[in-house]
């Protein structure tokens, strides 16, 4: 009797971290010390040393059930940057630039080729935010999970000098909210989206002219990571005064938590395209409206409060950033909460 007979693989281990070490390189910060394989990752806070009051941020999440979309379909090459986006947009809403990401991938069995191309796919996350992959776990679960089967999820440390902190104390009436577009469904609402339509071959590989690809590619479009466009927002001279990254539980949970006593959102639901996904998820599973809104994205995965005077920066440093941005409505007086008009 051995391990591997057990259930546990440890030579495909050690194959997973040779087929990845390429992507995790790709990844390198100066302040990284030490390589792929250690005990722990090691990063330098030398250059934070030139903060007045250096804050550490910190986030970790997964991908919800977006990895059965992966199972099905056999794509595992972007999974990755859903696990990273959910970490580090979360950094960067409070004003923090992501430092390093370590992943944890809970496997069936460790099929060495797909491990690395999962992490393939959270390597090109942390490029995207500028996150050194300093490290992760890959385990493998006889048993416990089904051979073909995986899970995943990430953690990621940020820091930001405390007087950069988004957190909403100066909103007043009148400032304007702007909305950055997501890519889709992101990494929320799967379960309900799993339901809505028939998780099928057949069903995932057909084509919708009103998407202009198949329903499978729609949905498994990787979560759209906003720290380049908040970093420059501040680069532009920007203060942005609250953030919110929307989640799980869609407008009415998530724009909330930007705000402050006596300040309410309105959002004018006209004032942007929504995406051909959510009305076709709409239809599709006779889904009202309130259900939509506090659900899923509709189509903006982040929205910031800046003074009216702003704006048009702002704008401009989103654009300039990759990103599509809206002005979605505005701040006023009022209860804490959302109005969608």
């Amino acid at each position: 009797m051995d391990y591997k007979s057990a259930g546990v693989d440890i030579e495909a281990g050690y194959k997973s971290v040779e087929l990845m070490k390429g992507f995790v390189k790709e990844t390198m910060r100066p302040e990284v010390l030490g390589g792929l394989g250690g005990f722990s990752g090691a990063f330098s806070l030398s250059k934070i040393k030139e903060m007045e009051e250096p804050v550490l941020l910190s986030g970790t999440d997964g991908c919800g059930t977006k990895v059965k979309l992966a199972f099905l379909m056999d794509k595992h090459d972007t999974i990755g940057i859903d696990a990273v986006a959910m970490c580090v947009n979360d950094i960067a809403c409070a004003g923090g630039e992501p430092l390093f990401f370590l992943d944890y991938i809970a496997c069936g069995k460790n099929y060495p080729e797909k491990i690395a191309t999962i992490v393939k796919g959270v390597a090109e996350g942390c490029k995207q935010s500028d996150a050194a992959l300093v490290g992760g776990e890959t385990a493998e679960h006889p048993g416990l999970m089904p051979e073909d089967e995986y899970d995943l999820a990430g953690f990621a440390v940020g820091v930001c000098d405390k007087k950069d902190l988004i957190t909403g104390e100066n909103l007043k009436a009148e400032d304007v909210l702007i909305g950055m577009a997501s890519t889709g469904v992101h990494s929320n609402g799967f379960s309900l989206v799993r339901k809505v339509f028939e998780m099928t071959e057949e069903s995932l590989n057909t084509y919708y002219d009103e998407l202009g690809k198949t329903l499978g590619e729609a949905l498994i479009e990787p979560t759209r990571i906003y720290v380049k466009a908040l970093k420059a927002v501040k680069n532009a001279g920007v203060k942005v005064k609250a953030c919110s990254h929307i989640t799980g539980g869609g407008f009415y949970e998530n724009i909330p938590r930007m705000l402050v006593d006596g300040k309410k959102a309105v959002v004018k639901l006209d004032s942007y395209d929504v995406p051909p996904i959510f009305k076709l998820l709409q239809k599709t599973g006779n889904i009202d409206d309130k259900m939509m809104y506090n659900t899923f994205n509709m189509g903006l995965g982040m929205i910031v409060a800046v003074d009216k005077d702003d704006v048009e920066k702002t704008m401009e440093a989103m654009r300039s950033a990759g990103d599509t941005p809206y002005v979605v409505g505005c701040i006023e007086d009022g209860e804490i909460g959302v109005e969608l008009v």
